[in-house]
C-alpha cells in the first residue's frame, strides 16, 4: 500500500536517473569550490543553507509524478535562487537582479499552474504519467502546451525571456556556475519530461524550433560583441540553450538531452574558472582565410559530419530534422580545421581530420547511448524535412560564412559607418537592465 502510494506522487525513470546525476556532480563540484570562494562573506552559512534547500528541490522536481510536488517543488527552487542572486541585499543592483529573476519566474510559475489546470480538465487526473499517456489533442491539451513552452522559455532564457539571465551577474561566481549549469537547464527538463505530447503537435515543434533558432542567434551574434568574460558566458548560455530548443523543435529530444548534460558540466567549469580567464595563455583563432584552406577545412568538415551519422544513423544520410544536426556539426568541424589549416594546410590536414574524427565519434556515440538507454520514453522521433528547416540551415551557413569573411574585412583600414552604427546598436541592446549595474563606487555594497 506504501508503496503504491509512492508511486503516486514519485516516478523515478531513467531521465530521473540522469539528470540526478547530473544535478548531483554539478552540486557537489560546485559546492566544493564555494567552500573556499565564499570565506570571508559575512553570509558565509546563509548561502550554504540555501544550496541545501536548492538541490533537494530540484531532484524532488525530477521524480516528482503528482502536479501539486512538481508545482511546489518548481516554486521552492525558484525562490531559492533568486535568493542566492540577491546574496547581498545591501546591494541595491543586486536586489535589482534578484527583483527582475523573480518576476520572470513568476510569470512561467503561473502559465505552468495554467497548464497543468488544462491537462486536469482533459485528463481528469493529477499523475503527470497518467497524463502523458492519456492525454489526447484537445483543445485544452494544444494550449496547456503552449503554457509549459512558455515556462520553460522563462526558465532557460529563450527570447525573449533573456534579460533576467544576463542582468544576474551580480551573484557570486558560485552562484552564476550553479544558474548557468543547472537552474538554466529546468525549461529543458520540462521540455523532456512532456515531450510525449509535443511530438504529437508538429507545429508546436515548429514553434519551438523557431524559437530556438532566433535565440541561438541572437545569443551567439550577442556573445562575440561583449568585453565583460561573465557577460560573455552568459550570453553563451543563451546561444546553447537556442540551440537546445532547436533540437527539441526537430523531435530529437534525446539530442537535447545530450547537449544539456555536456553544456551543464562544461559551462560549470567556465565560470568556476572565470576569475583566471584573463591570465591564460589562449589559442589564436585568428586565421588568414584562403581557399586552400577553406577548401580542405570543409572537406575535413564533411569527413567529421559523417562519422557522427556513422556513430548514430548507421551511415545513413538522415532525410529529415536531423540534417541541420549534421550540417552544424560541419560547420563546427571546418571552424576548428580553418584554425589549424592556416599556415601550413598539407602539413596540419591529418591532425585536422584526426581531431574533427575524435570529437564527431564522441559527440555521435554519446547520442546513440543515450538513444539506447532512452529508448522506453521513445523521446527521438525526428521530424520530417521541411523548407523552415532549409531557411534555418540557409541563415547559419550564411552567417558562418559572413563571421569568416568579417576577420578579414576587420584587417582593412576603413569600416563603414553603417557596420559600426550596427555594432553601438547590438552592443546597447545586449546591455543587462540598467537597474542590475552600479556604474559609481559610493554604490557597490558587497558586504
Amino acid at each position: 500500500m506504501f508503496l503504491v502510494m509512492i508511486q503516486d506522487y514519485f516516478h523515478i525513470d531513467i531521465l530521473s536517473k540522469i539528470m540526478i546525476g547530473l544535478i548531483t556532480f554539478i552540486a557537489i563540484i560546485i559546492s566544493i569550490f564555494a567552500k573556499n570562494y565564499m570565506k570571508g562573506d559575512s553570509l558565509y552559512h546563509s548561502f550554504f543553507m540555501k544550496i541545501f534547500i536548492l538541490i533537494p528541490s530540484l531532484v524532488l522536481m525530477t521524480i516528482a509524478n503528482n502536479v501539486f510536488i512538481f508545482l511546489c517543488t518548481t516554486i521552492l527552487y525558484n525562490i531559492t535562487i533568486t535568493k542566492l542572486i540577491t546574496h547581498k541585499p545591501n546591494w541595491i543592483a543586486a536586489q535589482s537582479s534578484g527583483r527582475l529573476a523573480l518576476y520572470n519566474f513568476i510569470l512561467g510559475f503561473i502559465s505552468l499552474i495554467l497548464a497543468f489546470l488544462l491537462l486536469y480538465q482533459s485528463t481528469g487526473s493529477l499523475s503527470i504519467q497518467y497524463i502523458l499517456k492519456h492525454a489526447n489533442n484537445s483543445w485544452q491539451t494544444t494550449i496547456a502546451l503552449f503554457l509549459l513552452l512558455i515556462t520553460a522559455m522563462t526558465q532557460s532564457a529563450i527570447w525573449p525571456f533573456h534579460r533576467w539571465l544576463i542582468s544576474s551577474l551580480n551573484a557570486p561566481t558560485p552562484v552564476s556556475a550553479i544558474m548557468h549549469a543547472g537552474i538554466i537547464n529546468g525549461g529543458g527538463f520540462l521540455l523532456l519530461r512532456f515531450a510525449p505530447l509535443f511530438l504529437n503537435q508538429p507545429k508546436i515543434l515548429s514553434f519551438i524550433f523557431i524559437l530556438g533558432f532566433i535565440t541561438a542567434i541572437t545569443g551567439s551574434v550577442a556573445k562575440l560583441i561583449q568585453t565583460d568574460i561573465k557577460r560573455m558566458l552568459a550570453f553563451s548560455t543563451m546561444g546553447q540553450m537556442g540551440f537546445m530548443f532547436m533540437q527539441f523543435g526537430l523531435g530529437l529530444f534525446t539530442s537535447g538531452l545530450v547537449h544539456l548534460c555536456w553544456h551543464g558540466i562544461f559551462k560549470a567549469y567556465l565560470f568556476l574558472s572565470s576569475a583566471s580567464a584573463a591570465q591564460d595563455k589562449r589559442i589564436n583563432f585568428d586565421f588568414n582565410l584562403n581557399i586552400t584552406s577553406f577548401l580542405l577545412s570543409i572537406m575535413t568538415g564533411i569527413w567529421g559530419s559523417y562519422i557522427f551519422i556513422l556513430c548514430t544513423n548507421n551511415g545513413i544520410v538522415p532525410l529529415n530534422g536531423s540534417l541541420i544536426i549534421v550540417g552544424i556539426i560541419l560547420m563546427t568541424g571546418s571552424q576548428l580545421s580553418l584554425v589549424l589549416l592556416d599556415k601550413k594546410p598539407f602539413k596540419n590536414l591529418p591532425l585536422a581530420i584526426l581531431l574533427n574524427v575524435i570529437i564527431a565519434a564522441i559527440y555521435g556515440l554519446n547520442v546513440h547511448f543515450f538513444e539506447k538507454i532512452l529508448s522506453p520514453l521513445n523521446l527521438f522521433q525526428p521530424q520530417p524535412f521541411n523548407f523552415l528547416h532549409s531557411i534555418a540551415g540557409a541563415i547559419l551557413a550564411i552567417t558562418w560564412l559572413l563571421m569568416l569573411l568579417k576577420k578579414q574585412f576587420n584587417k582593412s583600414t576603413t569600416i563603414p559607418g553603417y557596420l559600426l552604427h550596427l555594432y553601438v546598436y547590438c552592443l546597447n541592446k545586449s546591455q543587462p537592465h540598467f537597474s542590475t549595474i552600479t556604474h559609481t563606487r559610493n554604490k557597490y555594497f558587497y558586504r
